[in-house]
């Protein structure tokens, strides 16, 4: 399969996590997302039979807790409380985070334009939380911003660090660790459901499997095979996909001016991928 096939294969699928979740899961989001991260991380690790050096336990723990950790509770907390489109909206601005993080965290300074695409970012994104038509849940939008920054940092660590050689078992032990971090505070806070059905057996299937697992693998082979730069804008498909399915599936259609700030949020995206490529300057 082509990288951008694979990548967008990828972020298509990933925009049916909102709409699984609030159809098919138990709205237990710490529960769901221990079991997203041991699912996914069995069979890749199954696959890899590999452990780590020794020097990157530490550097695992870390990325585990940053790129799958926190990022999944947070998610699903987003995916619960948010229309799906909406929630998927806020993943997306991952790119801009790391544009101001790259500063103090590796030393790059963005130039004036990559500041000016965050800042039409931000307006978009007002205007996504703003009333409108419909109220937006700001525990839900908080959610949804921490596990954005949470897998920005990620990404920043793994930019700064590199990974080792196997790129399967250093996916399946950061979610190994996100698992057992996850189920921790799943018990910790009682979000486990008392039964499941067998809607809600074949939705964690789904999330784990298909939506972590599968996914995972094609978006790393895909920056193996055209870069990190070539298809992050390929993000997009994720928050477009996750409206379609809420339009048609559950009747939920954006106001006027959350339509209007997600697609400035879009063409922000856009503009810091395209427009601006060379905008980061060594300080």
């Amino acid at each position: 399969m082509p990288p951008k096939i694979a990548a967008a294969v990828a972020t298509i699928l990933w925009g049916f996590t909102y709409i699984i979740t609030v159809t098919m899961l138990p709205q237990n989001p710490m529960f769901i997302a221990a079991v997203r991260a041991a699912g996914a991380a069995i069979p890749l690790l199954v696959l890899a039979r590999e452990f780590l050096p020794r020097e990157w336990w530490f550097k695992i723990i870390v990325l585990g807790t940053l790129n799958c950790g926190l990022f999944f509770g947070l998610l699903f907390i987003a995916a619960i409380r948010l229309p799906g489109g909406v929630a998927a909206t806020f993943q997306a601005l991952g790119p801009l985070f790391m544009v101001l993080l790259a500063w103090p965290m590796l030393g790059f300074k963005p130039s004036r334009l990559k500041v000016a695409a965050v800042a039409l970012g931000a307006i978009g994104v007002a205007m996504i939380v703003l009333k409108g038509d419909a109220s937006i849940d700001l525990w839900g939008v908080a959610a949804a911003l921490g596990s954005a920054l949470s897998v920005a940092i990620g990404g920043l660590l793994v930019n700064k660090w590199g990974r080792p050689k196997s790129l399967l078992a250093f996916t399946g032990w950061q979610l190994l660790v996100a698992a057992v971090e996850l189920s921790l505070v799943a018990i910790w806070l009682g979000d486990i459901p008392s039964s499941l059905d067998m809607t809600n057996i074949a939705g964690l299937a789904i999330v784990a499997l298909m939506l972590t697992a599968v996914t995972f693998v094609l978006w790393f082979k895909a920056i193996q095979g055209a870069g990190a730069a070539a298809i992050a804008p390929l993000f997009l498909l994720t928050p477009l996909t996750a409206f379609v399915l809420d339009a048609i599936f559950r009747g939920v259609v954006p106001s006027w001016m959350q339509a209007a700030g997600v697609s400035i949020v879009i063409i922000s995206l856009l503009y810091s991928q395209f427009i601006d490529r060379k905008a980061l300057a060594p300080r």
